[in-house]
């Protein structure tokens, strides 16, 4: 299934949103995403390549993030969200 734009917002720990383009099947060209947290964190920058990602940019500063991947597996926090209260379900 191809789709050229796909956006999304996320409330977990704090405000996310994501924008992913150009997407055939399980897989984009480019993705990016910008996060302010509840939580302040130390900064750091991550950046690897590997591991469903020909490149993977993360950036944190005190509440900000900044997250960009080239060619890289679409995230699907449908996913995500339908392991979690499995998982949860599970283990109260």
């Amino acid at each position: 299934m191809k789709k050229l734009f796909i956006g999304a917002y996320r409330y977990d720990f704090g405000h996310d949103w994501y924008a992913s383009l150009i997407n055939i099947r399980k897989w984009s060209l480019f993705q990016i995403s910008l996060s302010w947290n509840n939580e302040a964190s130390w900064p750091y920058l991550q950046v690897r390549s590997g591991t469903g990602d020909v490149l993977s940019i993360l950036f944190w500063a005190h509440k900000f993030g900044l997250d960009f991947t080239l060619i890289s597996r679409t995230w699907c926090w449908d996913r995500y969200d339908k392991f979690y209260e499995t998982f949860k379900e599970d283990n109260v």
